[in-house]
C-alpha cells in the first residue's frame, strides 16, 4: 500500500514566519535547492501572502505549457473535447485563470477552445459536465454571459436545451444523470437561477431517486446505484457523487432522509481505519485514497451534507477523513481525480466551513510539497504525471488548478464537483 503514496513527513503545523525572505538575506544563505527538506520547510514558513503570489505564478507559467501542448501544438484540432482528459479541460483552466487575474485574454481564448469543442461535440451521446456534450454547451454559455457575447450565450443555452437523456442512462457523476444535473446547476449559478427549468430538472432528480430506491433497502443503503454492474461509492461514479448533487435540490421530506440515511450508512460502513470503500463489495481493499474512489470524494460530499443537514456527525466524519487523506494522500500522482491535486481539496473544504487555520495550513502543505519537487518527481519517475499529462484530471492541469484556488483559498472549489 505504501507503494501508492509519499511517506507525510510534513510538520502538523508550521507557524507562518513574515521574516522568512530577510533572513535568508542578513544572513547571506543561499536560496536552498529545490526539492530538499529545507526548501519545503521555506515555503511551508513562507507567509500567506508571498507564498500564493508563487502558486499564482506557478499556475500561469504551467498554464502557458498546457495552451501550448493542448491547443497551438495541435493546429488546434480537437481530438478529445471532454473535461475530463480533453481540451475542454485547458478551457475551464483559463476559465479560472481568468477568474483570478482577470485576463480578458484568456477568456477569449477559452472562447476558441470552447467553439472547437462545440464542433466537435455536436454528435456526442454523452451528457455530462465532465465528459460530455452538457459540459461543452454549460461552459460555453457561462462564458458567454462573462464576455456578454448574447449570440453565443442564446446558442449555448440552445444547444444545452437539446440535449436529452437515454432511459438506460446511468446515475453517476462522469457519464449518468448527476453529471448532467450538475451542468444545469453550473448554469444557474453563473447566469442565474432558474435559467435551466427547476420543473425539467426535479424529473432528473426524481428519476434519480426512484433508481437508488429500487436497488437500495433490503439491508443496503436506502439508496444504492450501479454502474456497470458495480454499486459503487465514490464521487465519480457511485453514491457521494450522486448524493452531492442531490443536496444542491430541494427535495421532499423523505427524500432528503434517504439523502441522509443513504450517507449514514457508509459512515458505519467504513473501514476500521477510517478510509471507504469503493464499492459495496469492496470490503477488504482499503488501499485507494483518491477522489474518485475513496476518502478525499466522500469526504467533500460530508463537508456538503454538514452544511445542508446541520448534523454534526457528518462534520465529525469529514474531519476524520482528512486524517486519512493528511495520513496517506500524498499520493504518487499529480492530478486532481486520483493525486495529490485533487487530495488538497479536502483541507480547503474543511477550513472553508470550519474556518481553523490548521487545513488551510495542510492545504498549503500538499500544494507546496507540488510546488517543490512535483516537476522533478514526474521528470524522475517517481510520481506518474498521467496518461494525458496535461489535462485537467489526471495531469498538471489539475495541479494549475488548485494554485489558483490557493490565491482565495476560501473560495476554492473542486472543480466539477463542489458549486
Amino acid at each position: 500500500m505504501a507503494d501508492r503514496f509519499f511517506p507525510n513527513i510534513m510538520p502538523d503545523f508550521v507557524q507562518e514566519n513574515p521574516r522568512v525572505e530577510q533572513e535568508i538575506e542578513q544572513q547571506g544563505h543561499k536560496i536552498p535547492h529545490q526539492g530538499t527538506e529545507e526548501s519545503l520547510l521555506r515555503l511551508l514558513s513562507s507567509p500567506y501572502h508571498l507564498l500564493s503570489e508563487k502558486l499564482k505564478r506557478a499556475a500561469l507559467d504551467i498554464k502557458e505549457t498546457i495552451v501550448v501542448e493542448t491547443w497551438g501544438l495541435t493546429a488546434q484540432k480537437v481530438d478529445d473535447f471532454t473535461l475530463y482528459t480533453g481540451v475542454l479541460g485547458t478551457a475551464f483552466l483559463l476559465f479560472k485563470s481568468f477568474q483570478v487575474s482577470n485576463n480578458v485574454n484568456d477568456l477569449s481564448l477559452c472562447s476558441q477552445i470552447i467553439k472547437a469543442c462545440d464542433s466537435a461535440s455536436v454528435h456526442s451521446r454523452d451528457v455530462t459536465f465532465i465528459c460530455g456534450r452538457a459540459g461543452v454547451c454549460a461552459l460555453g454559455a457561462v462564458v458567454a454571459k462573462y464576455m456578454e457575447d448574447g449570440q453565443h450565450l442564446h446558442y449555448y443555452l440552445a444547444q444545452f436545451r437539446e440535449i436529452r437523456l437515454s432511459k438506460d442512462l446511468p446515475d453517476e457523476l462522469l457519464y449518468g444523470r448527476a453529471g448532467y444535473l450538475w451542468a444545469c446547476l453550473f448554469i444557474d449559478k453563473h447566469i442565474g437561477k432558474g435559467t435551466i427549468s427547476s420543473t425539467e430538472m426535479a424529473v432528473v432528480v426524481k428519476e434519480v431517486i426512484k433508481n437508488g430506491r429500487n436497488l437500495g433497502g433490503r439491508g443496503r443503503s436506502p439508496l444504492m446505484f450501479e454502474w456497470y454492474g458495480e454499486m459503487y461509492w465514490g464521487a465519480a461514479h457511485g453514491l457521494a457523487g450522486i448524493m452531492l448533487v442531490l443536496m444542491n435540490f430541494e427535495l421532499k421530506p423523505d427524500e432528503r432522509e434517504d439523502v441522509k440515511e443513504t450517507l449514514k450508512y457508509m459512515i458505519k460502513r467504513r473501514f476500521p481505519g477510517g478510509n471507504y470503500p469503493a464499492s459495496e463489495e469492496d470490503r477488504r481493499r482499503d488501499v485507494l485514497v483518491h477522489w474518485c474512489h475513496g476518502a478525499p470524494g466522500i469526504a467533500l460530499t460530508l463537508v456538503k451534507a454538514a452544511q445542508v443537514f446541520g448534523d454534526k456527525v457528518f462534520l465529525e466524519a469529514a474531519m476524520e477523513a482528512a486524517e486519512i487523506v493528511w495520513n496517506r494522500g500524498l499520493l504518487k500522482r499529480v492530478g486532481i481525480c486520483h493525486g495529490i491535486s485533487g487530495n488538497a481539496y479536502v483541507f480547503l473544504a474543511l477550513y472553508r466551513l470550519t474556518g481553523n487555520i490548521e487545513y488551510l495550513y495542510r492545504s498549503k502543505a500538499f500544494s507546496c510539497f507540488l510546488l517543490d519537487r512535483a516537476h522533478k518527481l514526474m521528470a524522475n519517475g517517481e510520481m506518474h504525471g498521467g496518461d494525458s499529462p496535461y489535462s485537467l484530471f489526471e495531469g498538471i492541469g489539475g495541479m494549475a488548478y488548485l494554485f489558483l484556488d490557493m490565491v482565495e483559498p476560501a473560495n476554492a472549489r473542486f472543480p466539477a464537483y463542489e458549486l
